[in-house]
């Protein structure tokens, strides 16, 4: 199945995922190129959300430049198999080894992305397509991270996540991915 026909079969959650669920479509019918940052508009990303096997805590990675804590993932760059990408950002980000709970979709996210410098380069402003994996780990396995790319990376309870330096944008869509977690059918 491709993006596309994951994006037309997903099922959204909430108000904010019919809304983006319109715009992920209208992106990829606009556009050829919504796998590569050559789209200047924007293009997929893919994250994911991952929980211990207690669903009592999740992965958070402190992001350089969002200069704050975030979930984990990346750029498509080109991959079409955007739950590859997201195990695989995981695992750079996090050193983690991971369970894939479902190969479904678990949330969508069109992300603004303002303007930065990333390896000396100016970066315009742009929309990330972010489509969120579910994903389990061991929360007693020694964690890394990258240090070009961020400051860190821990395990934080779900009810901690109000006393964490969570990027602004972010706090939303872990209250959602948390709800959401709670009634899912594994």
């Amino acid at each position: 199945m491709n993006i596309k026909e994951e994006i037309e079969n997903y099922e959204p959650f909430n108000e904010q995922e019919i809304a983006d669920k319109k715009y992920f479509l209208k992106f990829i019918k606009t556009f050829d190129d919504t796998l590569t940052r050559n789209n200047l508009f924007g293009h997929f990303t893919a994250s994911a959300f991952v929980v211990n096997k207690s669903r009592t805590k999740m992965v958070i990675v402190y992001h350089i430049i969002n200069d704050g804590w975030i979930y984990p993932g990346g750029h498509a760059d080109g991959e079409s198999n955007l739950l590859s990408v997201a195990i695989r950002e995981v695992n750079e980000e996090t050193g983690l080894k991971t369970k894939v709970l479902s190969n479904k979709i678990f949330a969508i996210q069109a992300n603004p992305v303002q303007s930065h410098i990333k390896k000396s380069k100016f970066v315009s402003a742009h929309t990330h397509f972010d489509v969120i994996y579910l994903l389990e780990a061991d929360d007693s396995t020694q964690l890394s991270y990258r240090e070009d790319e961020s400051k860190g990376v821990k395990w934080i309870s779900f009810n901690d996540l109000d006393k964490e330096d969570i990027v602004p944008f972010i706090k939303p869509i872990y209250k959602k991915l948390i709800d959401k977690l709670k009634n899912y059918k594994l």
